[in-house]
């Protein structure tokens, strides 16, 4: 197939494809060109949400025509800005550069970052420079021969699916405009960059971070998280020691997600250093991985609950709870306890970040490491959740080991695990389908209580232990999901379910 034939489609949170094959310059620029038609073609709305999602204007005056009438003539002035960022992947700089080419091309202001930067840093500055939109080159946690573009919407969280629908349909629609762009930022981005810091310190409480004598190991895995951390917890008693903090676009062998199979050095320096904890965060820097005092990953259906907890408990915040479809049973148990709403969604932050819009969320969280927050963007943020895991550590001044038991005894004992299987999408889809039309009464040998298809198709037994089955459209993976009451368990159900899925590919 011709590379400049190759079809965009954007999965959870933007369009990844591999380096050199589908992710050429000659593509990235079809993207891009087709997100600059999107954004012209919907100027007016885009500033209007902008002017909403900020709080400069109800959505009731936004509708009004002598406003619309202001905005039309608003439109008419500067051009609009753009921000782009980009992490530490192979030629990551050089397509942010392409990006920022075709996007100037076509009129728009351009706040370029002139260094890798974590994606929740290039969210805010849309957010704080009010700008039309925002563009990152990551691929996240993808392997290393992904690249991938992701779009930041004017709230500063990821573009709906409306958003990336729209702008796979205008894809060819024009030929790429380029123009030169060669603009420094720095007067623009140092602020905001700066404001990001102040927003973190804002919202957690370094100086006790700083005064309490540990010491933390923190694991970015070679992403644009390097030395952040490190950075906003230095000039204490802490004792913050950083590995694979520097850029390696093969990150040292591994996909840049901070899950167990890819966490040995973090788990390794964690108990040789007698740390409290290991903090790690993925290839871009919005998710988050911790490693307890004795080596162990946790994984998010520990560490949300008592993040959750301590927003409850010590911070004394309140509001409405989102889990996705693949988190934990124990978020539906804390918020009845403490009287709280509690929503489900399919996966994908972005539909996180559409509740934290329109309702009162504390707290959003999906099984991989996005968690997001009230009080700050409505966007993953591995930086500051990192910093808040931390804290509700400290605050308890407990091992994570022995904060964990607690949550058990009081809550109940649940242990997660996945499983990623080579299946391909045409297999995986019809294995999906086949279960959700004709579900099992029995799988396991434990009785189906019910069946549910929120995202892909999820068997929940007596004991509300449950396994997932949701197969990627994007990628030849089919990904197994269980959550049980012992380990054990998990495993059986993960077994049962890998027999399954292979039997029938």
């Amino acid at each position: 197939m011709s590379e400049t034939l190759a079809p965009i489609k954007f999965g959870t949170d933007g369009w990844r494809a591999i380096i050199a094959r589908e992710f050429t310059f000659a593509n990235l620029e079809r993207v891009a060109q087709a997100y600059a038609d999107y954004l012209t073609t919907t100027k007016e709305e885009s500033l209007l949400s902008q002017l909403v999602a900020v709080g400069q204007v109800s959505r009731d005056e936004a509708e009004t025509p002598m406003f619309r009438g202001v905005i039309n003539k608003a439109l008419g002035g500067e051009a609009a800005l753009i921000v782009i960022g980009y992490d530490r992947r192979f030629l990551s700089e050089h397509f942010a550069q392409r990006a920022a080419e075709v996007m100037a091309g076509n009129g728009f202001r351009v706040a370029l970052f002139q260094e890798a930067v974590p994606t929740p840093l290039v969210s805010w500055a849309v957010k704080e420079l009010r700008s039309r939109g925002g563009i990152v080159i990551t691929a996240s946690h993808n392997p290393p021969d992904f690249n991938g573009f992701k779009i930041k919407a004017p709230w500063g969280g990821s573009a709906d699916q409306k958003t990336t629908a729209a702008v796979e349909a205008l894809v060819d629609v024009n030929p790429a405009k380029r123009s030169a762009f060669t603009a420094d930022n720095r007067e623009l981005l140092e602020p905001t960059i700066k404001s990001y810091r102040e927003q973190i310190a804002s919202y957690i409480d370094l100086d006790r971070l700083r005064s309490s004598a540990h010491i933390i190991v923190v694991d970015p895995m070679h992403g644009s998280g390097g030395r952040w951390i490190e950075s906003l917890l230095a000039g204490g008693a802490l004792k913050v020691e950083t590995i694979r903090g520097d850029r390696d676009p093969l990150f040292g062998g591994v996909n840049p997600e901070p899950i167990d199979s890819n966490l040995g050095p973090l788990k390794t320096r964690v108990v040789e250093a007698k740390a409290l904890v290991g903090l790690a965060t993925d290839g871009d820097a919005d998710r988050v991985g911790a490693v307890n005092e004795i080596g162990e990953t946790m994984t998010m259906h520990d560490v949300v609950p008592l993040v959750l907890l301590h927003m409850l408990r010590n911070r004394k915040m309140s509001g409405g709870i989102v889990r996705t479809f693949s988190q934990s049973v124990l978020l539906g148990r804390i918020a009845a306890a403490h009287n709280l709403k509690i929503y489900e969604t399919a996966i994908g932050f972005k539909y996180i970040a559409d509740l934290m819009l329109k309702e009162d969320i504390l707290l959003g969280a999906e099984e991989s490491g996005g968690i997001g927050v009230k009080g700050h963007i409505p966007e993953r943020d591995g930086l500051l959740n990192s910093l808040l895991f931390l804290e509700a550590i400290v605050t308890a001044g407990k091992t994570p080991s022995e904060m964990l038991r607690e949550l058990h005894r009081e809550f109940g004992e649940f242990h997660f695990g996945r499983r990623d299987l080579h299946i391909e999408v045409e297999q995986g889809m019809k294995l999906v389908n086949n279960l959700a039309s004709q579900p099992p009464s029995e799988f396991a040998g434990r009785k189906v209580n019910d069946v549910q298809t929120i995202d892909g198709v999820k068997l929940v037994f007596e004991d509300e232990s449950w396994l997932l089955f949701r197969q990627s459209g994007t990628e030849p993976v089919l990904r197994t999901y269980a959550e049980a009451t012992s380990l054990n368990h998990v495993n059986v159900l993960l077994d049962a379910a890998q027999k399954v899925a292979y039997a029938t590919n």
